[in-house]
């Protein structure tokens, strides 16, 4: 049975029915896509914060205070630190070094206010080979924020100690 109104037709009650039941498909589906792009964008910060982690900006101090002497391991170290950014080979044995970086403070905007650190206001330098250069310009703007030294047996398996210190 069709509906007229003004001389058009017009859709049945069922038709509306099929419409309603479309909307609220697409609401559940509008609904799904929200969800998924707020997990997508959360699921980003988290791996940013995770590299920011890895990538040498923080030593967790949580994860020094595991460290047992004659207890950890080499690789539950490099677990909780992944690769460290120095190694040393010494009589007692290996020795890694973990570095961590906070960011530097902004210079003063005012040239008046900036002082000029001493390696910095000299026009050349002698470098190993005993010539004389321009120094290289400094474009990390990073400073140290903690240093991890730890400590193994001559068989390099075991930790004998670590030092933790916070600049």
């Amino acid at each position: 049975m069709e509906y007229y109104f003004l001389g058009a037709v017009c859709p049945t009650p069922a038709t509306f029915n099929n419409l309603e039941t479309i909307t609220s498909q697409e609401v559940e589906m509008n609904r799904k896509k929200r969800i998924f792009k707020f997990l997508l964008v959360l699921g980003l910060v988290f791996s940013l914060l995770a590299w920011r982690n890895i990538s040498g900006y923080t030593i967790n101090p949580r994860h020094v205070e595991t460290i047992k002497s004659g207890q950890t391991t080499k690789n539950e170290i490099m677990l909780m630190f992944g690769e460290p950014q120095e190694v040393r080979r010494t009589n007692t044995g290996v020795v890694f070094i973990y570095k961590s970086f906070k960011d530097a403070p902004a210079m003063a905007h005012d040239p008046r206010k900036r002082q000029i650190s001493p390696q910095s206001d000299t026009p050349f330098l002698v470098d190993e080979d005993k010539k004389i250069r321009r120094p290289q310009e400094k474009t990390q703007g990073s400073i140290p924020d903690s240093t991890l030294t730890v400590y193994f047996k001559p068989d390099g398996q075991t930790v004998v100690g670590h030092e933790y210190v916070k600049h």
